[in-house]
């Protein structure tokens, strides 16, 4: 019995992996599709991003309820429980990011109707597919219960910082040179920020690999980028 119990768990837990999978294949084809977007100023493209976040929400709902089925008719303990709480809050992480992906496309729909701002794009694409490659790997390192991989994607995320970092005073230098880039600016600069916070959800898979793994949370002590963009007091809406 206690084998029959294990063998249902296993294919319950295979069930919900190939569920992040998808998922978190999804999201990364919205990041990549977003940013392509905004490159090209492709309206088009950005409204396939929005309709596509659906099924991206849709997954969060379907592994949300497989994990309360999971926890409600096996009742897993230990590393197992782990692993069904890690599920609930990686794909909770993956529809952030997702959603900072749609908001991406809605602003470019905005942004196609501005001046452009000459190379005010390309820094967000290469920041857009840093945050994918790295979303890539902690989604590899759940897969693979890999937390030497999840601990360099913490280490990493300095990186989408800096890059967050440098769009910021670029964007800035923008606006000081020519006024009528402050309005499209700001909404580029609303981007990068939304980027930057994306690569905070794909860190925050990561720690919940390392946990699912090694059943402790890594300690806060990872580096981050400067304070350019508190210094200068800059509010999100």
């Amino acid at each position: 019995m206690s084998q029959h119990i294990t063998s249902a768990f296993d294919r319950d837990l295979e069930t919900v992996e190939v569920l992040i999978t998808r998922m978190g294949g999804l999201v990364e084809q919205a990041i990549l599709d977003a940013a392509s977007a905004l490159e090209a100023q492709d309206e088009e493209a950005a409204q396939e991003v929005r309709r596509a976040d659906r099924a991206i929400d849709a997954l969060e709902d379907q592994l949300n309820d497989e994990a309360a089925r999971i926890i409600a008719l096996r009742a897993p303990m230990g590393v197992d429980l782990r692993a069904i709480l890690g599920v609930i809050k990686i794909s909770g992480n993956l529809e952030r990011i997702g959603d900072y992906a749609k908001n991406m496309a809605k602003r470019t729909t905005v942004l196609a109707g501005m001046p452009q701002v000459e190379g005010g794009t390309a820094a967000l694409r290469r920041m857009a597919r840093e945050v994918q490659r790295l979303l890539k790997d902690a989604l590899n390192a759940y897969v693979r219960r890999d937390a030497d991989l999840a601990r360099e994607v913490l280490a990493r995320d300095a990186e989408i910082d800096q890059m967050y970092n440098a769009a910021f005073r670029e964007l800035l230098t923008f606006m000081l040179e020519d006024t009528r880039n402050i309005t499209p600016c700001m909404h580029l600069h609303f981007i990068a920020k939304n980027t930057e916070r994306m690569g905070d959800h794909v860190t925050a898979i990561a720690e919940q690999v390392i946990y699912m793994v090694t059943g402790q949370h890594p300690d806060d002590d990872r580096p981050k980028g400067d304070a350019t963009s508190v210094d200068a007091k800059i509010s999100q809406t």
